[in-house]
C-alpha cells in the first residue's frame, strides 16, 4: 500500500528564516467535516453508517483521516447527513484555503510540493 509522505510550504518568518509547515490533508478535513455534521445532527456513527451504506468502522476511519474515500462513498456519507456533495466540498475547501499557510511570494516550478510514495 501506498503511503503520503507530508507535504510542506516554506513561508519565511521574521528575520528572513525559511519555516517548512505541513498543509492539511483533503481527508483530514473532510473527515472533521462529516464528524461535526453527524455530531450536530444528535447522530451515532452507527445511525449515520446504516443510512450511508457503509460500515461504522469504514465510517469512523473517514472521520479520522484514516481511509481517503471515493466521490461515490463522501456522496453517500453526505446524503445520509442531509448535506449534498458540492456544500461539502466547498466547505472542506473554504476551511483548507483559510488554513493554508501564507505565502510571501508566487511559488515557481521548482518549489512545487514533492509526493512520496513508498511501496
Amino acid at each position: 500500500m501506498a503511503e503520503i509522505m507530508g507535504i510542506h510550504s516554506t513561508r519565511t518568518q521574521q528575520g528572513g528564516r525559511k519555516a517548512t509547515t505541513p498543509e492539511r490533508l483533503w481527508r483530514d478535513v473532510l473527515g472533521e467535516r462529516l464528524r461535526s455534521l453527524r455530531l450536530n445532527q444528535g447522530e451515532t456513527l452507527v445511525e449515520t453508517a446504516i443510512r450511508a451504506g457503509v460500515s461504522p468502522q469504514y465510517l469512523s476511519e473517514v472521520e479520522r483521516g484514516r481511509k481517503e474515500p471515493s466521490s461515490e462513498m463522501i456522496a453517500a456519507i453526505a446524503g445520509a447527513l442531509d448535506t449534498t456533495l458540492v456544500d461539502l466540498t466547498a466547505r472542506v475547501s473554504e476551511e483548507l484555503r483559510r488554513q493554508a499557510p501564507q505565502q510571501t511570494a508566487p511559488r515557481t516550478a521548482d518549489q512545487g510540493a514533492v509526493l512520496l510514495l513508498a511501496a
